[in-house]
């Protein structure tokens, strides 16, 4: 957002005195970095990051309320300029929610055109001068309050005005001259002929002002950001009435934008007030929200009180009231950020200074505790998964309607976890699943010619409640890609759904996930951390003394069936033999040959003993004799 200094000095006076060095430093101080300053024209202009919840300072109005409460100095009155409102001239009907008022008037034009003051005020702004009265009065507005307007030639709209959702398919000429095919989510402005504007993003072709308009109707209205922000997306238009009106609007604006146009179009050209009317009214304002004072000595970290809290929180231009709990304060209308106690208490801490936030950590009571149980389960799967070979990967925790749709499924809505005021749609909607944000990142690793991807996130995924949204801690892994083919001994093979089958064997699970297909050759899975098994809760793992004795190792070879299961002999020979002497059991080898008999193979079992003492003969040969008997009580039978 560009600020010029000379009209942010006729906002708020006190900044004259100021250097631009210093104010630069006090919009930093406020949260709002000056990220340069160029001299245009002979006058300072100031780039000023402004974040995206606050549409509210994205104007010379708006940011000179910020200087002011900081400098507790005053700002300079908006002008009143008493336009009488009479009876309709042209019918306005608002047949939508997201449009609650509309302010309009009718002026004649006279000859005159933009003065050179308000043109080299524009020009400061990166903005062209149309000469046009109206235009460049409505754009002037615009970067001075922060409230869009518009202006039609009245003479071009046939019969009522209407606000209205478009039909599926209609379409409209924009300014910018292209022809753009509406749905039926799309706000419009329209007459008897059909869609004239596109609401709150651009107007259109068929009504603009020329040289040739006499008469003019304005437009100041206020339009739900939601909607506005779904429209600029889906016709990628994004226009500085657009993301104003899509990062929340002042509602109370309407009418005092209307006016101020008024009053400019009457001094600039002589124009003649036919009419002004409006239809609607200002949305109701929000209800009171609390601020204890123990949650602001909490947020704060140090004992602050309600005085200094009640008197910053006027300054910002909230309505504040005592009761026994704490302060009760009313946000203004162009504050829409502010929703709940912790902001309040934010904004208190903000205009007091970051500076003045202790930089001491609160100090630790008691002894050490164990770590939480849930911890330690992240951090084990997390190690074994490294283990494996798998990348941990963090990935926003914010997706698109459309991409999430496809993994959350009717049990969980979307609507339920859409955020109110999100950096943009394709970040509006708080995820239910991990997975497609780690398979959006597995397949731009494929495209830049990775061979295997093998990534996993521990995070929240987002279940939808009546209550809001409910966190719940998840595992998502994505496996994908080439395996082998580094050597002869390793041929190349595709990575399958049966190798997340046995990954998840590896982590444990209770119960064998479902395995998503993500695209060709890429798959996943997806668990609730609460289904993971929880790791034993100790701080020092047990000790277990190295023997100084040798180890014995026997071996049998067993005949069993081609489809034998491993798992279930491993467990009846290892239930066999005794826990504290048996160091290992495996199968070392498999042999099958035409003289096997027909359906068998061969298992060369490895068993070793060691103990803190030396073995004898006689009782190993015992235990081998008892893992025998296990074998063959499964069907086993030691091969000749």
């Amino acid at each position: 957002m560009l600020i010029e200094r000379q009209s942010l000095a006729q906002e708020i006076p006190a900044v004259a005195g100021q250097e631009t060095r210093q104010l630069c430093e006090i919009l930093a101080a406020l949260g709002f970095p000056v990220d340069g300053v160029s001299t245009t024209e002979g006058t300072d202009v100031l780039d000023v990051d402004i974040t995206a919840n606050r549409g509210d300072a994205m104007s010379h109005r708006g940011m000179a309320r910020e200087v002011a409460a900081k400098l507790q100095q005053p700002l300079t009155p908006l002008p009143d300029e008493g336009v009488n409102e009479g009876a309709a001239l042209v019918e306005v009907r608002l047949e939508s929610p997201a449009c609650p008022i509309y302010a309009t008037a009718i002026l004649e034009l006279g000859g005159g055109e933009t003065p050179e003051a308000a043109q080299h005020f524009l020009r400061c702004m990166e903005a062209t001068p149309k000469r046009l009265a109206a235009v460049d009065a409505s754009n002037e507005l615009l970067l001075r309050y922060g409230h869009p307007t518009h202006a039609f030639d009245a003479d071009k709209i046939r019969g009522a005005l209407r606000v209205r959702w478009a039909q599926a398919q209609e379409t409209l000429v924009t300014l910018d001259g292209l022809t753009r095919t509406l749905t039926s989510q799309d706000l419009v402005i329209a007459d008897e002929s059909g869609p004239i504007a596109l609401a709150g993003v651009m107007g259109g072709d068929s009504t603009k002002v020329t040289a040739e308009t006499r008469r003019v109707l304005l437009e100041s209205a206020w339009f739900d950001p939601k909607t506005v922000r779904a429209m600029a997306r889906r016709h990628s238009l994004h226009t500085d009435a657009s993301h104003r009106f899509g990062r929340g609007a002042d509602p109370a604006m309407a009418r005092v934008a209307r006016d101020l146009l008024v009053a400019r179009l009457q001094a600039w050209c002589g124009a003649k007030l036919q009419g002004a009317w409006t239809a609607g009214a200002v949305p109701q304002a929000q209800s009171p929200i609390p601020l204890s004072e123990g949650l602001l000595n909490r947020i704060a970290g140090e004992a602050l009180g309600l005085d200094l809290a009640e008197a910053s929180l006027v300054r910002l231009g909230c309505q504040v009231a005592r009761d026994a709990q704490g302060l009760r304060a009313v946000p203004p209308s162009w504050r829409h950020d502010l929703t709940i106690p912790e902001d309040l208490a934010e904004e208190v801490l903000r205009l007091r200074g970051y500076e003045h936030i202790p930089s001491t950590l609160p100090p630790l009571e008691g002894p050490p505790e164990h770590l939480a149980p849930a911890y330690l389960q992240k951090q084990r799967v997390a190690r074994r998964l490294a283990q494996l070979g798998f990348h941990q990967t963090v990935t926003y925790g914010f997706i698109s309607p459309e991409v999430d749709a496809p993994f959350s499924g009717p049990a969980n809505p979307v609507e339920g976890r859409t955020l109110a005021n999100p950096l943009g749609y394709e970040y509006s909607v708080l995820r239910g699943s991990l997975l497609p944000s780690l398979q959006a990142t597995a397949e731009q690793n494929l495209r830049q010619g990775a061979r295997q991807v093998r990534l996993f996130e521990l995070a929240p995924a987002y279940v939808s409640s009546p209550a809001g949204p409910v966190e719940r801690a998840t595992l998502a892994v994505v496996w994908g890609g080439i395996l082998g083919g580094e050597d002869y001994l390793s041929p190349a093979r595709a990575v399958l759904e049966a190798d997340l089958t046995g990954l998840a064997k590896d982590l444990n699970l209770p119960a064998r996930p479902p395995v998503h297909r993500l695209g060709e050759g890429l798959f996943g899975i997806e668990v609730a951390v609460a289904d993971l098994p929880l790791p034993q809760d100790r701080i020092i793992p047990s000790f277990r003394a190295f023997s100084r004795f040798p180890s014995v190792e026997r071996d049998l070879s067993l005949l069993v069936d081609l489809d034998h299961s491993y798992e279930a002999l491993h467990g009846a020979m290892a239930a066999a033999l005794p826990g504290d002497c048996l160091q290992d059991l495996r199968c070392v080898d498999v042999f099958r040959h035409k003289n096997l008999p027909e359906g068998r193979q061969a298992w060369l079992m490895r068993m070793r003993f060691q103990a803190d003492r030396t073995l004898v003969g006689e009782e190993v040969d015992g235990w081998v004799a008892s893992a025998l008997a296990a074998a063959e009580s499964l069907g086993a039978k030691l091969r000749a």
